[in-house]
């Protein structure tokens, strides 16, 4: 069949069937279709879109494009996807979490995008911490931890690494159909039993709106369920950084301190728990939500979470008693100052995506591929909406590497917050669960 009636029929509005859609797949991964006949592939489905039918062949492809782990395991193997955002470490936290209560989490997490920072980037912060495992070192962590979160390897879903590229320079990376094939690729690929999605709504979020968040929710659940990975998805605020943490490091150790109680954050707690119920109930772990609520929160209690987190970093390369010492082995900003508001009263507001791009400014971020990160920088002790502050009580500290990107920062983090003094209306922190 010849890419290019392929690519007519779709610009045209018609519809393909899923040995056609494998073809191209094909084509794309051999390079027997080239990138110019791909990027008018992908530009026809932008403006025409897909199927469903359509969707779920698109993604199986890409699945199968490369390796496709199989797990001989005593328990369910789960994960769970965010589509991004600000102070959100929750992956960090959530797969010990659920490891520690009987399921199986290979996750494969991703770096930076745009103004979200990537858990992998993240982790790279953590000395000796292996990002790229082989796979058979990653299949290892698995079954003897519980969990282990790496970076896609390059012989999982490659045909979406190089579909990801063809878009990223024609102007259709906002595809709806083409976004959903590519997360549920590389998730289908790894194996996975059962599947939560977080995706994001608000300022800080790729999805602004609320309606945007539910369609996307809605297209993820319904193209793994119909791919044969039982899915489900929960919409949720990122109108303020999730966690009071924003920069590598900075999550990492917010993350060590949520994990051995030192700090209970109750945003990030709620987000997480409610992720983890979805994970343990989808896999009959636990029979209600409730019952799955209460077993997560006991894994922080009684330090299984933070037992099975140290385990994963050790087994990764990292120091074999990080979690009691990661104070002292993660990176530290030769500057850190508090930062306070012009004025007094209560956060009506944060600009959400300012304070993620103001992280990548310090270096905390990539403006380019090529870019170095320094793990130090960032914010930390961030306020919440609703918090009452005034000259005594900062909005939050910034750490940088000198005085100068310091100021700036601060400046940023400062035009970000909207004082004032009338208290918002609460936002529900889970605004939809889609199940079907």
């Amino acid at each position: 069949m010849l890419p290019q009636e392929l690519i007519r029929r779709k610009r045209d509005g018609g519809t393909l069937t899923g040995a056609e859609i494998a073809a191209l797949v094909t084509g794309l991964t051999d390079g027997s279709v080239s990138e110019g006949q791909i990027a008018a592939f992908a530009m026809a489905v932008f403006f025409r879109g897909l199927a469903l039918d359509e969707r779920v062949a698109l993604t199986k492809a890409m699945r199968d494009s490369g390796t496709v782990l199989a797990w001989d395991l005593p328990g369910p193997v789960l994960d769970k996807h965010s589509s991004g955002g600000v102070g959100d470490d929750v992956s960090l936290m959530l797969a010990p979490m659920v490891a520690a209560c009987g399921g199986f989490v290979p996750m494969i997490s991703g770096r930076g995008l745009g103004h979200t920072g990537g858990t992998l980037d993240k982790l790279d912060s953590i000395p000796g911490y292996r990002t790229q495992p082989d796979n058979a070192l990653f299949a290892r962590v698995v079954r003897e931890v519980g969990c282990a979160i790496i970076g896609q390897t390059a012989d999982l879903a490659p045909a979406d690494k190089r579909f990801y590229a063809i878009r990223d320079v024609t102007g259709t990376v906002e595809s709806l159909d083409l976004i959903t094939a590519s997360i549920l690729s590389k998730k289908l690929a790894a194996g996975l039993e059962g599947l939560v999605l977080d995706v994001k709504w608000g300022n800080g979020a790729f999805m602004a709106t609320l309606a945007e968040a539910e369609a996307l929710a809605a297209s993820l659940v319904t193209v793994a369920n119909g791919a044969g990975l039982p899915t489900r998805a929960l919409v949720t605020d990122m109108n303020q950084p999730l966690a009071p943490a924003a920069g590598n490091a900075l999550e990492i150790a917010h993350a060590v301190d949520f994990l051995t109680r030192k700090r209970r954050d109750p945003r990030a707690e709620a987000v997480t728990v409610a992720l983890g119920a979805e994970m343990l109930t989808l896999s009959g772990l636990s029979g209600s939500l409730e019952e799955a609520s209460a077993r997560l929160t006991a894994t922080l209690d009684d330090g299984r979470a933070a037992e099975v987190f140290g385990r994963m970093v050790a087994a990764l390369g990292g120091a074999n008693d990080f979690v009691e010492t990661a104070a002292n082995r993660l990176a530290a900003a030769p500057v850190v100052r508090d930062v306070f508001a012009e004025g007094e009263g209560i956060v009506e507001s944060i600009d959400t995506r300012a304070v993620g791009v103001a992280v990548i400014e310090l270096g905390g971020g990539r403006v380019q591929a090529s870019d170095t990160i320094d793990p130090a920088v960032g914010f930390d002790r961030l306020a919440g909406v609703g918090e009452r502050i005034d000259r005594a009580t900062p909005i939050g500290r910034v750490h940088a590497a000198t005085a100068a990107a310091a100021e700036r920062a601060a400046d940023r983090l400062k035009s970000a917050y909207r004082v004032g003094s009338s208290r918002p209306l609460d936002r529900p922190l889970v605004a939809d669960r889609i199940t079907e």
